[in-house]
């Protein structure tokens, strides 16, 4: 195996994707609760939610009262998606945020249904925001979603995805994260995408944002992990999925990431225990158990072992 880093930082996106493709809204109390939980696991990046149109994504509708009432802990850096500059200026001005992220999609055809234009025309967008993120001192980062298979157009090639995402570097984004939106990735191509990135870019502004659709999410982040990068996106409970691609079912589950890495001897600095106690949260607001197997198999563990100590 090749040798593995000490240490990599997983940025939380289960308030924001894990919570966007839920049939019903989440009340706003039990995002706050969710979020705030979230901080005291040893987390250091927690994507709260989402400026976009309430009409698109209803289920985010209350952006910046979610950030407005979240306590925010020194140390965590709390972010959100931006479609474009009036999203940016609700997130900046209107909820205080100093971290945004931009986000597109290297399928033409993915990116005209999520975003509602080109490929060509989110960059135009975009440029706007780089523009006042440089102004105002906010950093940005970035996402090249169906970076390995469209759920419309099937294949992307690897050259494709690398255009995208060096596209992104140039507006000023401090890291690009590249989406497994729909699951569709195998290790093989993680790895050769990654390479091929990093051939243009350190592999630290290269990040991994994977979904385990068709059960190799874990898989790939090991696979990630092999060929160099040390920041991988994830979702408290495996919570998650896209409004706007078919079958896209949960991200990589936090909790399970960290079960994985901390046994390989790589740390996260995250407290698995707290991690379940946000994830039962959230999974007591969406009326269901997050799919997450580490959850149902700690928690299986720990009624026997009471049973027995009683």
């Amino acid at each position: 195996m090749s040798a593995l880093p000490s240490r990599v930082t997983i940025v939380e996106v289960g308030p924001r994707d894990g919570l966007q493709n839920e049939s019903a809204t989440v009340p706003t109390d039990a995002k706050v609760a969710f979020i705030d939980r979230l901080s005291q696991s040893g987390l250091t990046h927690i994507e709260a939610t989402a400026f976009v149109s309430p009409k698109a994504i209803p289920q985010l509708a209350d952006a910046e009262e979610v950030c407005n009432r979240i306590a925010r802990t020194d140390g965590v850096v709390y972010s959100a998606l931006v479609p474009n500059i009036k999203g940016y200026g609700r997130a900046t001005e209107g909820a205080g945020l100093r971290d945004v992220a931009m986000f597109l999609s290297a399928s033409e055809t993915h990116n005209r249904k999520n975003i509602g234009c080109s490929i060509d025309e989110a960059f135009g967008r975009y440029r706007e925001v780089a523009d006042a993120a440089e102004r105002d001192g906010v950093r940005v980062r970035g996402y090249v979603s169906t970076a390995f298979g469209c759920p419309y157009e099937g294949n992307v090639p690897i050259e494709q995805v690398v255009e995208v995402a060096r596209r992104m570097l140039d507006l000023g984004v401090q890291q690009v994260s590249l989406g497994d939106t729909t699951g569709m990735g195998n290790p093989a191509q993680v790895m050769q995408t990654v390479a091929a990135l990093a051939e243009h870019t350190p592999h630290d502004t290269i990040a991994l944002h994977l979904h385990d659709t068709r059960g190799t999410g874990l898989a790939n982040a090991l696979a990630g992990l092999q060929a160099g990068v040390t920041t991988f996106d994830a979702s408290t409970g495996g919570l998650g999925g896209c409004p706007y691609a078919p079958g896209a079912t949960g991200n990589v589950a936090t909790d399970e990431l960290v079960y994985m890495l901390e046994a390989m001897g790589v740390e996260t600095g995250v407290d698995p225990e707290i991690l379940l106690q946000s994830a039962e949260i959230a999974g007591e607001a969406i009326g269901r158990e997050p799919p997450s197997r580490y959850l149902k198999a700690t928690r299986a563990t720990q009624a026997r072992e009471r049973k027995e100590n009683a």
